[in-house]
């Protein structure tokens, strides 16, 4: 524990100082401190623990000193946060660790070419605090680090070390809506496709990130238009396909679901829905479905099969007077003329429901861009469907027999009739009421005599 503490005073010493010279010195003390982080369970906690400083002192060493000196610092930081469980990487977006980090990717990505080992490194931690800091993806755009891992999966393909930490930070800044329409336009749609596809069971790790992200990309209705566009629903469909056939093991059920994932989120829009059933896509996941009802553990897949064709089924209006439904409701007076007869003389396979619920979200800045108003404004939101007057809202009673009828009840029910004011029996009027002069001002309870 002192030893700890010794070592991380003196770093913070050399961050004070800022001396070129002392890099040297820092990367010494650094490579102690990861030899004890990497030893001692105890300097692990305590470099995590409640009022600690260890994680400050070594991300200001990695904001200070230059950093081609000081990869330990980065080791120390991977080894606490990855294999120390995720309560330390909260710890580490509670010191600001997500800024430095995104910085330090942006400086590093200027040497040409980047170093690799660094980039690992580097993607490795943002991933794995990503999912802790919920700003990530709008800090990442604001400081420009956005496309540097996307340019690194474009120029190393082939790497798939660099290239599987890469696709676990698209994905995390795929979540922000504005980040996704950023990526898609700069081609990220067709990089993923060339990743996923053809069929190979090769680096099946790369292969479910990949779809992981590509479904969190397909979520803006900007990419899956152009997903859509440029035929990539029925590469989904035939990688589905393929993954059924050949996975007779069921041993890789998170790939196929993920493609299935691909698939829901393209078929959120008209055109995917269209281009779904234009690629005889209700046939194939009926069909798969069929044949994995026998395997429980396939149950995920035949749940999300079942949604995607419920959601892009053609919508009828009732009655169906066609061979679609197994029952038929007979309209007793069919007109001659008008949109009930229109509905009766339409072929079997028309859709008679037209689809508008996507026919106003071609403007992507107004429909994807994230909005950062609290919750509480919706609260004041008017709908103008909701009746507010309450004379409109009553039920109007009317009487199932005239008032002349129900006269003849009168003699039953005198309270509902008779006045029961006082009546003068002289003048044969009802008196005015006149309070009694007694009951008014306080009153006065007696006390003397009373035990």
């Amino acid at each position: 524990s002192s030893r700890t503490i010794s070592l991380l005073s003196q770093l913070e010493k050399i961050n004070l100082d800022s001396v070129v010279g002392e890099s040297d010195h820092a990367r010494h003390v650094t490579s102690k401190i990861l030899h004890l982080v990497q030893s001692q369970e105890k300097t692990r906690k305590e470099m995590t623990s409640k009022g600690s400083t260890g994680i400050e002192v070594i991300l200001s060493t990695l904001e200070v000193i230059f950093l081609s000196f000081c990869g330990y610092g980065f080791i120390v930081l991977h080894f606490i946060i990855v294999n120390c469980g995720g309560r330390r990487a909260s710890v580490l977006v509670t010191k600001g660790g997500t800024q430095i980090l995104l910085q330090l990717l942006l400086s590093a990505s200027k040497d040409s070419p980047p170093n690799e080992e660094l980039m690992v490194l580097l993607h490795t931690l943002l991933a794995k605090i990503g999912p802790k800091d919920k700003k990530i993806g709008v800090k990442a755009r604001i400081n420009g680090a956005l496309n540097i891992s996307l340019n690194l999966v474009k120029h190393n393909l082939q790497n798939h070390r660099l290239v599987l930490p890469c696709l676990q930070v698209l994905r995390v800044y795929s979540t922000n809506s504005v980040n996704a329409v950023s990526l898609g336009k700069n081609g990220v749609i067709e990089l993923m496709f060339k990743i996923i596809g053809p069929f190979s069971k090769r680096n099946t790790s790369l292969m479910k990130v990949a779809l992981d992200t590509l479904a969190a990309l397909l979520k803006s209705k900007t990419n899956a238009r152009r997903a859509v566009d440029r035929g990539y629903v029925q590469v989904l469909l035939t990688l589905y396909v393929d993954w059924h056939r050949h996975d007779s093991r069921h041993r890789y059920m998170l790939i196929r679901k993920g493609v299935l994932q691909c698939i829901k989120s393209v078929t959120n829009i008209k055109l995917g829905r269209k281009a779904f059933i234009d690629a005889n896509g209700m046939k194939i996941l009926y069909n798969t479905s069929q044949e994995c009802l026998a395997v429980r553990t396939l149950d995920p897949l035949v749940n999300t099969s079942s949604l995607i064709m419920r959601k892009c089924f053609p919508k009828n209006r009732l009655p169906l007077p066609t061979i679609k439904s197994a029952f038929h409701f007979q309209l007793p007076v069919i007109p001659a003329s008008g949109p009930v007869a229109q509905l009766y003389n339409l072929p079997p396979d028309v859709d008679d429901v037209v689809d508008e619920s996507d026919d106003n979200d071609d403007v992507e800045t107004e429909s994807e861009i994230e909005t950062e108003i609290d919750d509480d404004k919706d609260q004041h939101f008017k709908n103008d469907d909701i009746e507010t007057d309450i004379n409109k809202l009553k039920p109007r009673q009317e009487l199932g027999r005239p008032i002349e009828e129900l006269k003849m009840y009168e003699q039953f029910f005198p309270e509902l009739s008779e006045n029961f004011q006082e009546w003068d029996l002289v003048s044969k009027e009802p008196k005015p009421f006149v309070p009694d002069a007694n009951l008014s001002g306080p009153i006065v309870v007696p006390t003397a005599g009373m035990e």
